[in-house]
């Protein structure tokens, strides 16, 4: 493979072949793939960081994606404020659950896809093509899965052609599922559907919608010791992403602050919380 004169990579580099820069890497540099190596380290459970958890719920106008900040091993706390919610591109964001190392190689791989197929085509993969493309790299890493090193994201975004917020969720074989109205994942996500379909109305505006956000992740935390709850000592919030036509948002600290605070000064002496 020799690089031509002038330029850094070889013509085979500088040819667009296809759309999927995955597609292309695993015919090219299989090896760098999420999770290669591991595959080809033998058999066993390997024991990693994981995170949870992820919330999801459409509002008028649009959809957001919220996730706590702690990663656990075992019964450790390995991270207190491990981000979770990642833009995928100007119009999606995606959050993960499971293993917190692999699921971050794969997301990245995601953005880089979604940017390839633009630069390639010229124009924006549709939602559901991107919730596809998602769920191809989820069952390539279905050996890994089996080790234990399962990735399950969630993804969101705005549909352009129908004006609305959509959401997908995954299983670890690669299905993708379009969910109505809110999901969750990760290991508090029972405690956290509960509190969704407690709050979740139709029509909520993006402000109700972050608070019921940031309650289904309290009522998570506070029954599940894998997903970390308002920290007001170290002042860490969960991360929030509002998706709508106008693209994707992350809300800032201070924001995040006073709607966690508002949720704990509205549990005291009453640690059920909104109904």
């Amino acid at each position: 493979m020799s690089a031509d004169q002038g330029h850094g990579l070889s013509l085979e580099f500088r040819t667009p072949r296809g759309s999927s820069f995955t597609e292309f890497l695993a015919t090219r540099a299989p090896e760098l793939l999420p999770g290669a190596g591991l595959r080809a380290g033998g058999e066993g459970v390997v024991e990693a960081p994981h995170g949870t958890t992820i919330v999801a719920l459409s509002f008028a106008g649009g959809v957001l994606l919220a996730g706590d900040r702690r990663a656990t091993m075992g019964t450790f706390i390995a991270n207190r404020d491990m981000e979770k919610v990642f833009a995928a591109d100007d119009y999606s964001a995606v959050g993960i659950a499971g293993s917190a190392g692999m699921a971050i190689e794969i997301i990245k791989l995601f953005q880089v896809e979604l940017e390839h197929y633009e630069k390639i085509e010229g124009t924006l993969l549709s939602l559901e093509g991107k919730a596809n493309r998602l769920a191809a790299m989820i069952r390539g890493n279905l050996a890994n899965a089996m080790r234990g090193l399962s990735v399950l994201p969630v993804l969101v975004g705005y549909d352009l052609e129908d004006r609305r917020g959509r959401i997908f969720s995954y299983d670890v074989t690669g299905g993708c599922y379009e969910e109505q109205r809110h999901h969750s994942v990760g290991s508090g996500s029972l405690f956290a559907r509960g509190a969704l379909k407690k709050l979740w109305h139709d029509d909520m505006p993006e402000e109700q919608g972050l608070s019921v956000a940031i309650e289904a992740l309290f009522d998570a935390a506070d029954d599940d010791s894998a997903t970390g709850g308002p920290d007001l000592g170290r002042r860490i919030w969960p991360t929030c992403a509002v998706v709508t036509e106008a693209g994707v948002r992350f809300v800032d600290d201070e924001r995040l602050e006073e709607l966690t605070q508002a949720v704990v000064a509205g549990r005291r002496g009453n640690p059920g919380g909104a109904r």
